[in-house]
């Protein structure tokens, strides 16, 4: 999907439905707006669902302030204007009120960006506008005196969020990290506290993936790859919209032989991937025309080591995220099933995926085949891609189900005997 060719009416329309449909925005709530390069403003329009908008629904503000279109602009035009007069380099505003960052704009506090690494290199820094009526000058000042100092996501006390970016779906992918990072550090304070990367560790995870791999053009592609790249791109979907990964952020892999897997590729949109986008390694050379994921090589590296191993996700939920900031040890045996599917979850610090990935690799085995590291990413690796994906959703279904116990009573996890009695059942070694 090229994006940036859509109508700017069209983007807005898959945009605000992505908010809506993600929860991030109610009926009445948000507005979304693009500057075009005839300096019209395309904008979301007032008191109009927001989960059935259609591209004739948008809009269309002329620079004399002649408005084109079916219904009235959001009330919040006037912010919306005064970000573009204020920043040359800003042709999109994103505005909507998710619960995890009204949260922190009823605390009236900035969440922590470095819970995990992602957060501040795609949002910076983050900016607090002072409560202002929605749609007055007042408040479109107040926001204003943030954009200035050349921040691209504001949290709006008492109200929500403001990010901005040269298009929309920049704008998107900080909206949507920035309330990730918060709910992360919500659901983290639940455990304790939660503990910030350092920008050195920030600065050490930037370095991820810069080894240089060589270039090779596909002559064939057999019928087992073109079934599994499908299969990826349907994994992948699935887990974008149970939450497991952002647009931004998470990874699968398969093995195609000894010396061949497929990965997913890096910067690409998680929710829309397509099968021409997944990128084929072999040996040490990838796909011509294509970046794979910045894990690569640990992919590489699991695979060498581990046979029995074809496939592998690498992800950032928000509960496992919450043990690993909070370094809360997470325990297998809550029930006969996630014991069964992860026995042991191995935990390294964070960075070691860069630091000493064999220490991933030789912690990886039937016992332990899922690794958390530690404000980082969670490691799942199995038979199949079913079988990987499978072990990374009972994962993030386990450090929710904790968490969720916490809130409401002492633990009693299964005891050693219990155990037993299902490594027995299950002939589990």
């Amino acid at each position: 999907m090229n994006f940036n060719l859509m109508h700017p009416a069209e983007q807005i329309v898959l945009l605000i439905n992505r908010v809506y449909q993600k929860g991030l925005t109610t009926t009445s709530g948000g507005n979304l707006s693009i500057l075009d390069s005839e300096g019209n403003v395309w904008i979301t329009p007032s008191g109009i669902d927001k989960g059935s908008l259609t591209p004739d629904d948008i809009c269309k503000v002329l620079p004399d302030g002649t408005v084109i279109g079916k219904h009235k602009p959001s009330v919040e035009l006037p912010f919306h204007k005064l970000v573009y007069e204020t920043r040359p380099d800003v042709s999109a505003v994103l505005h909507a009120h998710p619960p995890a960052l009204v949260s922190y704009s009823l605390i009236r506090e900035v969440p922590n960006v470095n819970i995990i690494p992602t957060p501040s290199q795609v949002c910076g820094k983050v900016g607090i506008a002072e409560y202002e009526v929605p749609g007055s000058d007042a408040l479109a000042q107040r926001i204003v005196a943030e954009i200035k100092k050349g921040l691209n996501a504001v949290i709006m006390e008492n109200h929500g969020v403001i990010t901005c970016a040269d298009n929309l779906f920049e704008a998107f992918k900080r909206f949507e990290t920035l309330n990730f990072a918060a709910s992360v550090g919500i659901t983290a304070s639940i455990l304790g506290k939660p503990e910030g990367l350092t920008d050195e560790q920030i600065a050490l995870h930037s370095t991820k993936g810069k080894v240089q791999l060589g270039e090779f053009i596909p002559t064939t592609y057999s019928s087992d790859e073109r079934r599994l790249r499908k299969e990826m791109c349907a994994l992948i979907h699935r887990s974008y919209d149970q939450g497991l990964f952002t647009s931004t952020q998470g990874t699968f892999s398969v093995r195609l032989n000894k010396d061949s897997f497929l990965i997913t590729p890096y910067g690409v949109d998680r929710k829309y991937i397509e099968s021409e986008d997944i990128v084929r390694i072999d040996f040490n050379w990838r796909e011509a025309g294509k970046k794979p994921s910045r894990s690569t090589l640990l992919h590489k590296l699991i695979y060498d080591k581990h046979p029995e191993i074809n496939a592998i996700t690498v992800a950032h939920p928000k509960h496992l995220m919450a043990f690993g900031a909070t370094r809360t040890p997470i325990d297998s045996r809550t029930i006969p099933e996630s014991y069964i599917a992860m026995r042991d979850i191995g935990r390294v610090p964070f960075g070691t995926p860069i630091t000493n990935p064999e220490m991933i690799s030789n912690m990886i085995s039937d016992k332990s085949p899922v690794v958390l590291v530690e404000n980082e990413s969670v490691i799942s690796t199995g038979k199949n891609l079913i079988n990987a994906f499978d072990r990374l959703e009972v994962a993030e279904f386990t450090a929710n189900t904790i968490i969720h116990a916490k809130m409401i009573g002492n633990i009693v996890m299964i005891d050693e005997k219990q155990v037993e009695e299902i490594n027995k059942a299950f002939n589990l070694k």
